[in-house]
């Protein structure tokens, strides 16, 4: 019976990756790896080293390949991987998924799709001659994350399905999709997302190599020219980063005409400044908070848990949207969360979440992250995350008074664009 299965499920990936138009031939889950499994799995591949404390490195006798040429080539089916989070059945498991709304905490999913992503990395990367793969796989950004839907039922079960979808030297786009299964018991896809992973040396130090990766079908070829594109266009928006470059000129009108509305009409001076009526000025549209790293939430090398950093983040901006709109609001949209340097246990992390752009019903939400070390006060930028809320109803606009807040607005309205997000739904 287990042969059987197995065979089944098979051909049920050699049918399912690359394309969301298949996904109607998924008729049963029988055999299929829950996350937990996964979770398990991913630390049996790599080695975990327990406990955090002892010391004792197992990844400094490793050796990556000192080329590319060195590797095997895969395909993409190589990399397909499918894992179910029950929460139709596992009750437990339930309560730790379950917002106040009896909803998904999507940053439980969040978690989940990092661990995910790197499973998926690791199986592109296997090699039966390696007890432990020579490699260390991490993400560097989240690239996209698109929710087809406002709300994520915390009573039933969830699909991770996903594989490698375009390899450079030693970095690799992981693209996922979720599904749940309906009252009707048929599955409806529910999210996309896109993320990017790298390989590095056992010891982090340099770069290691991946497996290359091919074509098989024009499907995949297209696959391909997307994840190019995709390089390419996060190299044009580094280069065109209000951090390196001045506004453009469209944006540059627009924050002084900010600027012009908030002058007082009976003083002349510019110094006078006047909240318009129903405005939020950015500097009161803050949420802050501070989250000691204990070894609890370590990963598979003794830093901190990528997914975890996010499951925070994305909680802090739900909460500082809660409290701005005073409302309930929807996450529809996750883009650009940049890792720029690991976090190390028993960190002092400050996240600081400030509503930067609002537009209709929707508000674009930023969350700071740095490292505070005790002892001299020094901060150090860790990540940013970038959050598109929906309120379904008009939403208060946000306000910059200085020219940071100005950069800040800016930069959120960037980053909702990319969201691109249907203006007309409320």
């Amino acid at each position: 019976m287990a042969t059987i299965l197995k065979r089944c499920l098979l051909r049920f990936t050699e049918i399912q990756y690359g394309g969301r138009h298949i996904y109607k031939y998924m008729s049963s889950t029988v055999g299929m790896p829950t996350i937990i499994d996964v979770r398990q799995r991913l630390s049996e591949r790599v080695g975990r080293k327990e406990p955090w404390s002892k010391g004792v490195d197992r990844f400094a006798s490793l050796k990556p390949a000192e080329s590319q040429d060195e590797l095997p080539i895969r395909s993409m089916k190589d990399s397909y991987q499918e894992a179910i989070i029950p929460l139709g059945s596992d009750v437990k498991l339930r309560e730790k998924y379950m917002t106040i709304h009896n909803i998904v905490r999507f940053g439980r999913i969040l978690e989940n799709l990092d661990t995910f992503a790197v499973w998926i990395c690791y199986q592109h990367n296997k090699i039966e001659e390696w007890k432990n793969p020579p490699i260390v796989i991490v993400t560097a950004l989240v690239d996209r994350i698109d929710l087809q839907v406002r709300t994520i039922l915390s009573d039933k079960d969830i699909i991770l399905k996903g594989n490698v979808t375009w390899v450079g030297a030693t970095s690799m786009e992981v693209k996922m999709h979720m599904e749940q299964i309906q009252d009707d018991g048929n599955w409806k896809q529910v999210m996309d997302a896109s993320f990017m992973m790298v390989s590095r040396d056992p010891m982090n130090q340099r770069k290691a190599f991946v497996c290359p990766l091919k074509a098989e079908s024009d499907e995949e070829k297209q696959l391909l020219m997307k994840g190019e594109d995709n390089r390419k266009r996060r190299i044009r928006e580094s280069k065109e980063s209000l951090l390196k470059t001045p506004p453009n000129a469209d944006e540059t009108a627009l924050i002084h005409r900010l600027f012009l509305d908030t002058l007082d009409p009976m003083s002349v001076t510019f110094k006078a400044r006047v909240k318009p009526d129903g405005a939020v000025w950015m500097e009161d549209a803050k949420l802050k908070n501070i989250i000691i790293c204990h070894p609890e939430e370590r990963n598979l090398y003794n830093k901190v848990f990528g997914g975890f950093l996010m499951r925070q983040a994305l909680e802090l901006a739900w909460a500082n949207a809660w409290v701005y709109c005073k409302s309930r609001t929807y996450l529809i949209a996750v883009d650009d969360i940049v890792f720029r340097k690991p976090v190390k246990i028993g960190s002092l992390l400050y996240l600081a979440s400030q509503v930067a752009y609002t537009e209709g019903c929707y508000l674009q939400v930023r969350v700071h992250a740095e490292v505070v070390d005790p002892t001299t006060g020094q901060h150090e930028t860790t990540n940013d995350f970038h959050f598109t809320f929906d309120k379904r109803s008009p939403v208060s606009p946000v306000m910059p008074k200085t020219y940071p807040d100005a950069m800040l607005y800016l930069d959120g309205k960037r980053h909702f664009r990319e969201a691109e997000v249907p203006l007309n739904s409320c």
